[in-house]
């Protein structure tokens, strides 16, 4: 055995006894709690902590695991393994890796040596809040955040709806702009805990309740210079936004096999009467295992900075929203009346596919950013 080799073995065995353990945790702290967390809102910060102590976090942080690579396709598993049970338990994994990414794409040593271990191992728990800025960015929404100036710090104010995996204590990546005769857009970490940052609920979902959102009101919150992640900010956003993107095909892929799952459950006594439906789970699957190497594929090059390397991310995004839809709207056919049941599974997994659809970026903002690049 050559030295490539046992390397490369050694690290499909870690691999595999990592998703063992995460397949543990969801058998046995999640599945309990799936209808609680959907039904009465709640949030799971234990068991979030719980799957950063198993390595759930870290694995596409180079400076932070073993392996010293961004491993997005480990990263991928996780979530999706989480996200067969419960989307919006998946949804806050990607929150809590994308929270990790921005730090780790940075420059900033500060935020690597002190915040980015808390993390990655759930010490720390945090969220994204990049969704008006990706709006911002693509011309649908005007940016939300503005910011004044000092010597070591920056005074930000202004509203964010819709923030997700926070709490008291926790961290996300907020973007604002600078005002004056240079102005300029920033992105820095962000504390909830801070002076003048008050965290609202402000309306109640049909789905993804328990997922600890909140609107954020910045009222001159102090961010120190010493948070920053991305000035200037474009070259950050172009390395980063790869992996951002695909890190969120994770919940998509795991919410797409349960469904098929859920398919596969009913074959032995609904199949003389589910074989005139469309979208079988037999190609359901095959269309999923394609989608799923296509995007282990694209998770080679995160750093690819060719056009059509970032079309093609945006594409299987796309993807993912479009079939996720398709997925869960088979699974309340083939489940029928059963599905439709209050607690039934079926019927969850078709409202979390329909936020697959609607988070940023949406399938109306993808094809319209699909649409731009082929304009130009």
């Amino acid at each position: 055995m050559t030295a490539v080799t046992s390397v490369a073995s050694e690290t499909a065995a870690c691999g595999q006894a990592l998703y063992d353990q995460i397949r543990e945790i969801v058998r046995n702290d999640l599945k309990p709690l799936t209808v609680k967390i959907d039904r009465d809102g709640y949030y799971p910060a234990e068991l979030l902590r719980k799957l950063g102590a198993a390595g759930a976090f870290r694995q596409h942080i180079a400076s932070e695991n073993k392996s010293g690579t961004h491993d997005l396709v480990a990263a991928l598993e996780v979530m999706d393994i989480v996200s067969q049970e419960c989307m919006s338990t998946g949804f806050m994994v990607w929150a809590q890796d994308v929270a990790c990414w921005y730090v780790e794409m940075s420059d900033n040593q500060y935020l690597k040596d002190n915040l980015l271990p808390k993390l990655v191992s759930g010490e720390a728990l945090g969220g994204t809040a990049l969704s008006n800025p990706m709006k911002y960015l693509a011309g649908i929404e005007p940016l939300h955040l503005s910011a004044e100036e000092t010597d070591d710090a920056y005074i930000v104010n202004g509203k964010l709806p819709w923030i997700s995996n926070l709490d008291e204590g926790h961290w996300f990546g907020s973007i604002f702009n600078i005002a004056g005769d240079e102005s300029r857009d920033i992105m820095a970490m962000v504390n909830t805990s801070w002076e003048g940052l008050e965290m609202k609920r402000l309306a109640t979902f049909c789905g993804m309740e328990g997922t600890g959102t909140y609107a954020l009101h910045f009222n001159d919150v102090v961010v120190p210079k010493s948070h920053v992640v991305g000035d200037p900010l474009m070259p950050y956003l172009k390395k980063m936004k790869a992996g951002f993107i695909l890190l969120q095909t994770g919940m998509a892929t795991g919410m797409i096999d349960g469904c098929i799952q859920l398919c596969e459950e009913v074959e032995p006594r609904l199949s003389h009467v589910n074989c005139y439906l469309d979208d079988r789970p037999d190609e359901l699957r095959e269309e999923l295992e394609d989608a799923r190497e296509a995007i282990a594929e694209l998770c080679t090059t995160p750093f690819n900075p060719d056009i059509d390397y970032i079309r093609t991310v945006l594409e299987a995004r796309l993807l993912g929203g479009e079939l996720s839809i398709r997925a869960a709207n088979s699974a309340m056919q083939h489940t029928g009346a059963n599905g439709y049941l209050v607690e039934a599974p079926a019927q969850r997994k078709l409202r979390e596919a329909y936020f697959v659809a609607i988070v940023t970026p949406a399938i109306k903002h993808l094809r319209k950013e699909l649409d731009a690049m082929a304009a130009s």
